[in-house]
Order: C-alpha cells, then structure tokens, then sequence
C-alpha cells in the first residue's frame, strides 16, 4: 500500500495540530494532495484506467471545496496551507 500508517500521522502531525487530528482542514488537504500526486503519477504510466481517473476527478472536486472552504473561513490559513502545498503556481 502506497499509504502508510506512519506516513498517514506524518502528513497529520506536519500540517495538522497534532498527529492524532484527522479532522483538521489543513490535515485533510494535505492528504488529499499526497493522494493526488501518487495517483497524478499512477495514471502517467497507465494511461487507460478509467477507475482512477475518475477517483482522481472526486479528489481533487475535495480538495477544492475544502480550500473554497478554508479561504471563506480563515484567508490566511488558506494561503499558508497553498504556500506550503505548492498547489499553485
């Protein structure tokens, strides 16, 4: 499995409050990237899997409500949080 328990308490522990805080917005869009990636990278090589295209598709629709979210609530968490992400550019 490309996801970890370690590395699942990682990403919550570096961008949530604590490691046990899944609920966090910040936490749960900082997964939601990592997944992201590794699916981004997945599909690179398999080109026709439609099943995880369209996972990827739902993943990213949460991600971005959770931003929408996150900036109608607290700006400058959002812009922390896409600073350190990277998501744009």
């Amino acid at each position: 499995m490309y996801l970890t328990k370690e590395k699942k308490q990682e990403i919550f522990e570096k961008y949530g409050k604590s490691n046990s805080d899944t609920g966090s917005t910040e936490g749960q869009i900082a997964l939601f990237s990592y997944r992201i990636s590794h699916l981004t990278e997945h599909l690179k090589s398999n080109r026709k899997d439609y099943s995880t295209q369209h996972a990827l598709i739902k993943l990213v629709g949460k991600r971005r409500s959770l931003l929408d979210y996150l900036k109608k609530k607290d700006i400058e968490r959002y812009r922390k949080i896409i600073a350190e992400l990277g998501i744009r550019k």
